[in-house]
């Protein structure tokens, strides 16, 4: 394939530096993984600051970058929803009530925590059903960087896809999660140097934000004003889709039980690091929009295959970054962007890997395989999975390729784990009453539920506007149908004694106690954090 940018030496240079630093890092912090804890968790060791930006790196992968560019392209200024109401709340959460469960009961995994909430069966239907999406979504940061590849250096998919594959398994197999979080913070702020470069460029390109208002639709820049109904906007869902399908079961279902995410903030020094990790990182994600979004908006300003038009054969929308890269970045700035991109596929890609091999080790192969074995043991199950774990991504990269919106297959994935399993946690933790096999059924309905409806809309027996709301909807169906067959399920089943739900359920669990200074406090970053997205929300309107 003739690749559409053309790179010179800087360019190549930049690229092999950022390369060799994150192998070194790795290799580095070989020497500190001496314990199972070191390899998946970090030793519990790090400072807010460090965990809080890989938290949101881990985030910034390829799902943010050309996903939600992509996104921006299609459905216009309303993916600054993914950001504002379909994060920060969640976040918040996550802070303030969630990760005192969490962190206190030492537990090393999400799966880990609904063996002790619910029972053995609840734990390895979520292992079993987390360690599939976490490959699915390893594949799609790996087919990105693929993609990547093939666009800037002309090579073939599978030889860009095994390349991308090599890198990331290098760092993660010596260095465990430490390797992951700590190039995570590089890659942070390599994402943002690589990518504002084109939305400055872009956007005087288009005459400054009053000449790309005037060259978008009007539907493309309103975050509300063209909710009031489907047909309005270009996505094709309503105010209440919004809300009850992204800000409150997809939202709350990926920040609060991923574990992908919720590691990051396990890996925190202390309890109080640990609650602020989400909240700390919830500031910076308010403003990825102006990366990711911006460049979607200025792909249908200024390049002519992403104009809207009505019957049109469907754009490539994965594409609109790399095409806004070639038409308007020069070289040596060039080579920094495409180093940003890189940096974020492989940030996805490894979260998902040190998310997986920690899963496997833990609930299932030291659960139903081989347990209580030397610690040793573990850490090398932990390197081996890891291994696994990048094979398995290479074949799950394919699947990526033939959807046209890297956003839609995932959130199309969350419906099918995260949405259901939202309202088995949130039973599980502020319900003292619901039952071990309630969780159990409840889960397991849910899942069964949005495969259920995504066959049906795949039949045409239901339609929506859009393949982003019938994911909506999808998550919405999913969580309703396990949070009402949990409650039925659990009125007929019995109950735990309360003294073995003390620490896992909120009403049973002593609130901790915290004499910090206000302004490092976590309800102090949690509320500032809500109304400043409230503000947001208004300004955009």
């Amino acid at each position: 394939m003739t690749p559409v940018i053309s790179l010179n030496f800087i360019d190549y240079m930049i690229l092999a530096a950022y390369v060799v630093i994150t192998i070194v890092v790795g290799y580095a912090l070989k020497k500190y993984m001496k314990t199972s804890e070191d390899f998946f968790l970090s030793g519990r060791s790090l400072p807010s600051w460090i965990t809080s930006l890989a938290f949101l790196s881990a985030n910034l992968g390829a799902l943010e970058v050309i996903g939600m560019v992509a996104n921006s392209a299609k459905y216009g200024i309303l993916t600054v929803h993914f950001y504002w109401i379909g994060a920060i709340p969640a976040m918040i959460f996550l802070g303030l009530f969630m990760m005192p469960f969490y962190y206190s009961t030492r537990i090393r995994s999400v799966p880990e925590y609904l063996k002790l909430r619910y029972n053995e069966a609840t734990r390895g239907l979520n292992a079993f059903s987390f360690a599939i999406m976490t490959l699915l979504m390893s594949g799609i940061s790996m087919y990105a960087m693929a993609l990547l590849f093939e666009l800037t250096l002309g090579w073939s998919l599978t030889s860009s896809i095994f390349l991308s594959a090599l890198v990331v398994l290098i760092y993660v197999f010596f260095g465990g999660l430490s390797s992951s979080i700590y190039n995570e913070v590089i890659q942070f702020f390599l994402i943002w140097l690589g990518l504002l470069p084109v939305v400055y460029i872009g956007l005087h390109a288009v005459g400054g934000f009053e000449g790309l208002v005037q060259r978008v639709p009007p539907s493309f820049l309103h975050a509300w004003q063209h909710m009031g109904s489907a047909s309005d906007n270009p996505m094709g869902v309503d105010w209440m889709g919004m809300v009850l399908g992204l800000g409150f079961v997809l939202s709350f279902g990926y920040w609060t039980t991923d574990f992908l995410v919720v590691q990051r903030a396990m890996a925190s020094e202390n309890l109080s690091a640990a609650r602020r990790t989400p909240l700390i990182a919830s500031f910076p994600k308010m403003l990825v929009p102006i990366i990711v979004v911006i460049p979607g908006l200025l792909a249908v300003a200024l390049l002519p295959q992403f104009k809207v038009v009505q019957g049109g054969a469907t754009p490539d929308y994965n594409s609109a970054l790399i095409l806004l890269f070639a038409h308007y970045l020069p070289n040596g700035v060039l080579g920094l962007a495409i180093t940003g991109l890189l940096a974020s596929f492989m940030s996805g890609m490894a979260g998902n890997v040190t998310a997986f091999n920690t899963v496997w080790t833990y609930d299932i192969y030291g659960s139903y395989i081989k347990k209580d074995m030397p610690d040793e043991h573990y850490l090398k199950m932990g390197k081996y999975t890891t291994v696994f774990g990048v094979i398995a991504s290479i074949g799950t990269a394919y699947i990526v390729s033939s959807f046209p919106n890297l956003m839609d297959y995932m959130q199309l994935i969350f419906t099918f784990f995260n949405a259901p399993l939202f309202a088995t946690f949130l039973l599980g933790m502020f319900w003292r009453k619901t039952t071990p096999w309630g969780g159990f059924f409840g889960l397991l309905s849910g899942i069964l539920a949005a495969a259920f409806h995504y066959l049906l809309y795949q039949m045409h027996v239901i339609h929506y506007p859009s393949e982003m709301a019938a994911n909506f909807y999808q998550a919405w169906w999913a969580w309703c149908t396990d949070f009402v067959v949990t409650i039925i399920v659990s009125t007929f089943t019995l109950k735990k004694e309360e003294s073995a739900l003390v620490g896992l359920v909120y009403g049973l669990t002593p609130k901790p106690h915290n004499s910090e200074r206000f302004f490092r406090k976590p309800v102090f970053w949690g509320v500032l954090s809500l109304v400043l997205m409230v503000l947001l929300n208004i300004i955009f309107w």
